[in-house]
């Protein structure tokens, strides 16, 4: 645990604002308002995420912003990691924090599961392979997002603990609370039987 905060706090507090920067980048609703959809706050679940931006119709549009949000997670992990190793857990954790609470939208972001899955796989590639996987299989037998990123980022912890180190181990765990946090409507609507599975309108 002490190397995840082995750097000197410039560099600490560099990696955190970077971090944040890069995720609080709303791809979502950029391109989502290029595209002439207008506000993808009002439709559907209101989030600014891959999910929502699929209830546009709009797939190749959704297909775009998983991979810049699970990019933009990656992309600070790794630029972290370019100027020490130790700092890549701290910015990706605060790249999610971005995503999740960002300072242009009145900190009301997106659930953060893809960023969350692109800064898992730069920190440690099997990790995020494992929770890239998870999500995959279970939206392929339940057909539910929320459920897919949920069941991932629980389990990623499990998938550091025995493929990473703790650092990973940390930052995952963090995360994983923080996504589940976000998805506690998505959680409510879940168990009333109420969540619209992946690609209905809600």
């Amino acid at each position: 645990m002490s190397d995840m905060f082995s750097g000197d706090a410039t560099s600490i507090i560099l990696s955190i604002a970077l971090g944040y920067i890069l995720g609080s980048i709303p791809f979502g609703l950029v391109l989502t308002r290029l595209a002439g959809y207008g506000d993808i706050r009002e439709i559907g679940s209101g989030s600014i995420g891959a999910t929502n931006v699929l209830r546009t119709g709009n797939k190749i549009l959704a297909a775009l912003t998983l991979i810049l949000d699970s990019g933009k997670g990656a992309a600070a992990a790794l630029a972290a990691r370019y100027v020490a190793p130790e700092l890549a857990p701290i910015a990706a954790v605060a790249a999610v924090m971005g995503h999740l609470f960002p300072v242009w939208l009145k900190f009301q972001g997106g659930k953060g599961v893809a960023t969350t899955l692109g800064a898992l796989a730069a920190l440690s590639w099997p990790v995020g392979l494992g929770a890239g996987i998870t999500w995959l299989a279970v939206a392929f037998i339940f057909r539910f997002s929320s459920l897919s990123g949920l069941v991932s980022v629980a389990l990623a912890p499990a998938y550091a603990w025995y493929w990473a180190d703790m650092p990973t181990v940390i930052a995952a765990t963090i995360l994983a609370f923080f996504v589940w946090i976000r998805h506690k409507a998505n959680i409510q609507r879940l168990l009333s039987g109420e969540e619209p599975k992946i690609g209905e309108k809600k």
